[in-house]
């Protein structure tokens, strides 16, 4: 059996006391490190979810600018478009108008007057019928010839040129004028857009 002093006894009990704090300490530190890698991990995920999330968020805010851009561009090319066509087809209906009373000096014009009160005088057949010409055809009455049970005035307005007819029993108004027949062909007048385009039907 061995006696140990005093002195021994404390050596042994301090040696014992650092080895256990070492231990512990060893163990708190491995706990520690390992709470610091988890935290860590944790923050680098939440931090990668909320990058994600910003450039979701970002990508979805730039595609929205994208096509609100893309919707104001196709707005303005469309109305810059229509401005085109509509200043197209004034100037075309223009030319025609010019068309218009060059052919009314023309033989075939009076040709067309007298076929016109033929066809009138057809439709009311021996109902009695009113035939107008325009104020500046005046002078082209002597030249044509009236049927039966039919009357030529000069229409008090202007409408052109061509005829204007009432057949009075059967309230029926034949509107051949020409003042007509162009508000009507530029109210159903459209631009083929190839054609604008410099394209063919067959493109």
């Amino acid at each position: 059996m061995v006696i140990l002093t005093t002195e021994e006894k404390l050596q042994h009990f301090l040696e014992f006391c650092m080895e256990d704090a070492r231990s512990r300490s060893a163990k708190m530190l491995d706990e520690y490190t390992q709470a610091l890698e988890q935290t860590f991990s944790e923050h680098q995920e939440d931090a990668r979810r909320r990058a994600e999330h910003q450039v979701k968020s970002e990508s979805e805010q730039i595609e929205r600018e994208i096509n609100k851009r893309l919707s104001l561009e196709q707005i303005s090319t469309k109305r810059e478009f229509g401005k085109m066509q509509d200043e197209l087809k004034e100037k075309l209906f223009q030319e025609l108008n010019e068309m218009v009373i060059e052919y009314r000096n023309t033989p075939q014009y009076t040709e067309l007057l007298q076929k016109e009160i033929k066809a009138a005088k057809e439709l009311a057949g021996k109902e009695f019928i009113t035939i107008y010409i325009d104020p500046d055809d005046e002078e082209k009455i002597r030249s044509l010839s009236l049927p039966e049970s039919a009357d030529i005035r000069v229409s008090e307005y202007s409408f052109m040129g061509g005829t204007r007819a009432v057949i009075p029993s059967r309230h029926i108004l034949v509107d051949n004028s020409f003042q007509t027949k162009l508000a009507e062909a530029k109210r159903d007048f459209r631009f083929n857009i190839k054609d604008l385009m410099g394209g063919t039907a067959n493109d």
